[in-house]
């Protein structure tokens, strides 16, 4: 055993088994990636540059955007150095950057959800009162907290897993998390298991619980409304709500992969199941919010047009 004062990398051994076809791996998740980035980067630059989508839904999709850059960043580039590689190791100090921003990134991303729900309730329960509410003020605090918020909740989880006394180096995954690195502990890890089991509620359960408040609120309201006001206030939410069911699904499926032995199944459904909450839905959020909401995809089309009339 490898005492934690000697560790100076881990092992990811869910690389070995990829043999040959590593090329083939390493080409997909270079698409993904770059598809990723230009996706998203696009989805900014138009909110930022055309005024008429300086407004609080706007802003929350372009910070949710912000979140699916930094999220790939922590992912990404380690994961395509590590299918080329031979030895498929990453540094102590590069492990423990990745973990905390593939945390706090997940953090980052139910907490924007659960204010977007929040904002969704004053479009339809206050549509009168709606711009006195949600003030540009209000909206950018709202932002700065939830990464203010998600920061500070994880870095103690994350100062309590680094004081941990580690017996190996081995973690069957293709990137370092949290619970990877506290199973590698022989020493105590119930403070870590408690503070843990708090973390989950404040960043996952209590999201959710104030999405689903806002929902009942808003249902409430529309079973009263007319059917034409219904159906208005369903496809303002559909961005919101395709978001959220497919973010928890794949958070799901990381819950799935780091706590039952998956050794059985086949190493690319692994690595599928592992890396989808990183790489599905920041391609599919900009699609959806770019489709469905209107005065994106008008600023789209409005972009797209002016490149195309521009002189050469």
């Amino acid at each position: 055993m490898e005492n934690s004062s000697h560790i100076t990398s881990f092992r990811l051994i869910v690389f070995d088994e990829i043999g040959q076809i590593r090329y083939f791996y390493f080409s997909v998740i270079l698409i993904l990636y770059l598809a990723n980035i230009f996706a998203n980067s696009f989805l900014i630059g138009v909110i930022f540059t055309d005024r008429n989508l300086h407004e609080p839904m706007c802003y929350f999709v372009c910070n949710l955007a912000v979140n699916e850059l930094y999220g790939s960043i922590g992912l990404f580039p380690s994961l395509l150095l590590n299918i080329l590689s031979d030895n498929h190791e990453i540094s102590r100090v590069n492990c423990i950057v990745q973990t905390f921003c593939l945390h706090t990134y997940g953090s980052i991303e139910f907490s924007s959800l659960a204010v977007m729900a929040y904002d969704r309730y004053e479009s339809i329960c206050h549509p009168l009162h709606y711009h006195s509410i949600m003030t540009p003020t209000k909206v950018y605090v709202f932002i700065v907290l939830i990464w203010l918020y998600s920061f500070s909740k994880f870095s103690i989880v994350l100062s309590l897993s680094v004081r941990l006394t580690l017996c190996g180096n081995i973690i069957e995954k293709v990137y370092c998390d949290n619970y990877s690195l506290v199973k590698l502990a022989c020493s105590d890890t119930t403070i870590n298991n408690y503070y843990g089991i708090f973390a989950v509620f404040l960043s996952i359960v209590l999201p959710v619980i104030l999405i689903l408040y806002s929902y009942i609120k808003m249902l409430r309201i529309c079973l009263k409304a007319s059917k034409g006001s219904q159906l208005k206030a369903l496809n303002t939410c559909i961005p919101h709500l395709v978001s959220l069911v497919n973010f928890s699904i794949s958070s799901i499926f990381e819950i799935v992969q780091s706590r039952f032995n998956m050794k059985h199944v086949p190493t690319a459904v692994r690595i599928i199941i592992s890396v989808y909450f990183l790489i599905i839905p920041p391609l599919i959020n900009p699609i959806i919010y770019g489709v469905r909401i209107t005065k994106i995809r008008m600023a789209f089309k409005n972009f797209l047009c002016t490149r195309k009339l521009s002189p050469e």
